[in-house]
């Protein structure tokens, strides 16, 4: 019923789940670090942007430091 056409290919099924389990633990892996950066919600993410609108205000002057606290308190 198979032909050498078809049974060549057969080695390419294994490869591909090898290849796709790699991708997946290499996404999950840098997902991992980006979480321990340091900031709450990593980068990218939603948070990280309202801290960083925060961190400059702060350096503007536009708040002071114990509203700063405060708010990045908030943030977390």
């Amino acid at each position: 019923m198979m032909d050498g056409w078809t049974m060549g290919w057969m080695w390419l099924w294994p490869v591909l789940i090898v290849v796709g389990l790699a991708i997946l633990g290499y996404v999950v892996l840098r997902l991992g670090q980006d979480r321990r950066d340091g900031s709450p919600t990593g980068p990218g993410l939603p948070g990280s942007s309202a801290r960083r609108i925060l961190d400059e205000r702060y350096a503007r002057g536009e708040i002071d430091e114990e509203e700063y606290r405060r708010r990045r308190d908030v943030l977390r």
